[in-house]
């Protein structure tokens, strides 16, 4: 992925099952709205908990925080349970930065 801005790539999020999901791409103020569009989708086909593997993000930013935060939200609303898994470093100091640490990585 070297020497590619979030503007050449695309945010994804794949459906392994309906309990497990993974993020790939950058999750950026580019990427948001088709990243929580896509969070939203997942969750209303989730079966139960949904679990989403973060490890393959690429570049993040106080957007993408808010998309997972965003995603949490509406998890909690339908009653919902969604963790993250393998967050990058770069988004937990974010959330730390914003006290939502714990949030984002106990999920709800």
């Amino acid at each position: 992925m070297a020497g590619r801005s979030a503007g050449t790539e695309s945010f994804e999020l794949t459906l392994r099952s309906p309990e497990r999901g993974e993020a790939r791409g950058p999750l950026v103020f580019a990427t948001a709205r088709r990243a929580r569009t896509a969070g939203l989708a997942a969750l209303r086909g989730a079966a139960g908990a949904l679990v989403i593997d973060c490890g393959a993000l690429g570049q993040t930013d106080s957007a993408g925080l808010a998309v997972l935060l965003d995603w949490l939200a509406e998890a909690r609303h339908a009653g919902r349970k969604l963790r993250f898994e393998r967050l990058p470093e770069e988004l937990l100091r974010l959330a730390r930065i914003s006290a939502v640490d714990g949030m984002l990585q106990q999920g709800v």
